[in-house]
């Protein structure tokens, strides 16, 4: 039901000039949902983010934020946070300052806001007292997701959130958005991390060129996608081999990866020949110890519909 979607938008087009950067969107996005949006560069990501977040005014269409029609004016709805293009810090200011000040304007003191709690959950308490311009661009990301935390969103809309991120700062984050989304927060995100995406979202949104070429669970991406290149590692790769090429939809590809590695298989099939493949191989007596696609189903997909957009202009 529509008064469950935190968005809803229909036929959204924008141009910049002659350019069309969007152009008949529709986007739905759940109540307590992490929605990814994925895109080339200059496929129109940014552009949605930014209406989203009331940067901009759509030239066409319907978009409904949090049950609310989004109006003409420029202005941020109501519940909603986040931040395109990087998150926008005082250099000079400490990490506390940079919020205090946000609630300051908001008509809050920092302890009232809640500064020192946002920090702790993106892990910036260690260095809260430490300038901005010093920090580093995993840092100044996870001090902007603090930011838009102050505001207690419904809605959060964030562009690229793990840039710069090392492995310890990306978990964290994940489990940040992770507990929101399950406390009833919708968030959407861009990101051109794949796995990423995989980790977090329920659902993706494919742009290409200004058009949706996809929309919906990873579950139906991956099964709707052209076969995949698998890598197979098992107790007896000889024996591997041959039942693989004796399994009708199965290919047994060379692969530059594989050929370094005497236990690995690579084999090209939907998953319904994978699934009868491994279902031979334990009959077999032989044991599988890695069956993962060389590329994700989200980067296959990615890449073949964003490929076949580009083909058809």
């Amino acid at each position: 039901m529509d008064t469950l979607l935190a968005v809803r938008a229909r036929g959204i087009t924008k141009c910049f000039g002659d350019v069309v950067a969007l152009d008949g969107i529709d986007l739905d996005v759940a109540q307590g949902q992490i929605h990814g949006l994925v895109g080339p560069n200059g496929a129109g990501k940014t552009t949605l983010l930014g209406l989203l977040l009331g940067l901009a005014v759509a030239d066409s269409g319907r978009l409904e934020i949090l049950g609310t029609p989004v109006g003409r004016a420029l202005a941020a709805p109501d519940g909603v946070a986040g931040f395109v293009d990087g998150p926008g810090l005082y250099p000079s200011l400490t990490a506390r300052q940079n919020l205090a000040a946000l609630a300051a304007l908001r008509g809050h003191d920092a302890q009232a806001a809640g500064v020192d709690d946002v920090l702790g959950q993106v892990g910036l308490t260690e260095v809260a007292d430490d300038r901005a311009r010093g920090f580093s661009l995993g840092m100044r990301q996870r001090l902007g997701l603090a930011a838009a935390l102050l505001t207690k969103p419904r809605l959060l809309v964030l562009d690229e959130p793990s840039n710069g991120l090392d492995p310890a700062g990306k978990k964290h984050v994940h489990g940040v958005l992770t507990r929101l989304a399950a406390d009833g927060t919708s968030v959407v995100l861009s990101s051109h991390r794949m796995d990423d995406l995989e980790a977090l979202c329920s659902e993706v949104t494919i742009i290409a060129t200004g058009r949706v070429v996809f929309s919906g669970p990873l579950t139906k991406l991956a099964a709707e996608n052209r076969e995949l290149d698998y890598r197979l590692r098992t107790s007896d790769p000889g024996a591997a081999r041959r039942l693989a090429a004796g399994t009708a939809g199965i290919q047994v590809v060379d692969h530059a990866g594989a050929r370094h590695d005497a236990d690995v298989l690579v084999v090209r099939a939907l998953v319904p020949a994978c699934d009868e493949l491994v279902v031979r191989l334990v009959h077999a007596g032989i044991a599988v110890r890695e069956l993962t696609p060389v590329v994700s189903p989200l980067e296959a997909a990615f890449l073949a519909l964003t490929e076949q957009q580009e083909t058809d202009r």
